[in-house]
């Protein structure tokens, strides 16, 4: 192949098309990540509406004054609880609230370098294995194009439905650079009402557990442990032009349709992705399942300690609730596995709690001090399993 002094980003698939060749000038400006395609799929997902049409979307009313004021004279309650179980200060955050609408919005800014990081990975190919199979070669330049518009689409959805389910900030256990503490009302209201729990409880409770979540992100060395662990594996993708286009040739689309088959194409996750994880990501996934783990495990048992002081014999059951409903897996437990490596569910609640019970059990209220205290002690996957390792590692007299 001739060299025309360009380069494999140039190549247009669709080059001689004048409407496509627009279309695709248009797409070349948009950066790695569409954030106008994310901030849309972000809203409509979360008012409901599918994100083409902006059908049954119904967007929340805005939240009344008064439950801010609420959340706020409560947030004082739990702050105390939380400080004298954990032992450490837990930041004077005014609390705010937010429809689900707002929530995603503030989420996708929150993440802007992670999804940044994320589609600048996903963005790079196999320039070798480009030029020297023109199919290949197509694929690439068509995946450049689209990839940006499709990847905003994807994340967007994403953040857009967590929403749906999201009581506070702290249900993604990922550290945002800003402490913050953003309450969604409408979704805890109507989690309270169909678990027939009170609302002023239910209130109490998530506090407490958002407050727990802030307190330990607001711990230097526990929020860089966790966050350099999902920025290390949202850059090491390393997508691979011939198992996208493999994955392309094989799919069961109606030929008389493209616009269709196109939209069944990059709507698969296989195929957005690059078809495969990395040996970097599949290396790095006991830390990372470990710093989960012993997150979860944290927040959960602060909570279950502060609940049942400020909410009594009703806290275990709203805990059950709320853990039963963690525990469901939808299609965008998915994505956030597989775009930014967190494994939520019943396995890692199961693991995080027998960490942190196990060392509760033979050393105390106090035995997770070392964990708020010292950069060194970060629970490696082996420690995870068996606490009294760690223990024997961070506090040899209470072993």
């Amino acid at each position: 192949m001739a060299d025309d002094g360009g380069d494999d980003q140039n190549i247009n698939p669709f080059e001689g098309l004048p409407m496509f060749g627009d279309i695709s000038r248009m797409l070349a400006n948009q950066g790695p990540l569409n954030w106008d395609a994310a901030r849309q799929f972000a809203i409509s997902s979360a008012s409901g509406s599918d994100g083409f049409t902006g059908g049954a979307a119904v967007p929340t009313a805005n939240i009344d004054p008064a439950v801010r004021i609420k959340y706020a004279e409560l947030a004082e309650i739990a702050r105390l609880h939380v400080t004298d179980v954990m032992g450490v200060d837990v930041p004077e955050v005014e609390p705010s609230v937010a429809t689900p609408e707002q929530w995603a919005v503030e989420t996708l800014e929150a993440y802007r370098p992670l999804f940044t990081e994320l589609a600048t990975s996903l963005g790079a190919s196999d320039d070798d294995e480009a030029e020297s199979d023109p199919m290949a070669q197509m694929m690439a330049g068509l995946s450049k194009m689209m990839a940006p518009a499709m990847l905003g689409m994807a994340v967007g959805s994403m953040v857009g439905n967590l929403a749906h389910r999201a009581f506070g900030v702290y249900d993604l256990p990922i550290p945002r650079a800003t402490p913050s503490l953003v309450l969604v009302p409408p979704t805890i209201d109507a989690f309270a009402d169909a678990w027939e729990i009170s609302i002023d409880e239910m209130r109490l409770w998530v506090l407490a557990h958002e407050l727990a979540g802030l307190a330990l992100f607001s711990i230097d060395h526990i929020a860089d442990h966790l966050r350099e662990l999902v920025r290390r594996h949202v850059g090491a993708f390393r997508p691979d032009a011939s198992a996208v286009t493999d994955k392309l040739t094989t799919l069961d689309a109606d030929p008389s349709d493209p616009l269709a088959a196109m939209q069944q194409a990059f709507g698969d996750p296989e195929v957005l992705l690059g078809a495969i994880r990395s040996d970097e990501q599949l290396a790095m996934e006991p830390a990372l399942d470990a710093a989960v783990a012993t997150t979860i495990g944290v927040i959960d048992w602060v909570v279950d300690a502060v609940a049942v002081r400020i909410i009594g014999g009703n806290a275990l059951q709203i805990a059950e609730a709320a853990r039963r409903r963690r525990a469901e897996t939808s299609p965008d437990d998915l994505f956030v596995e597989r775009l930014l490596g967190i494994r939520l569910g019943a396995e890692q609640t199961a693991r995080g709690k027998a960490f942190v019970q196990g060392v509760v059990d033979r050393a105390g209220e106090s035995g997770l001090a070392p964990l708020f205290n010292d950069p060194e002690a970060i629970p490696t996957p082996n420690e995870i399993e068996a606490p009294g390792l760690w223990l024997a590692r961070v506090a040899p007299d209470e072993a």
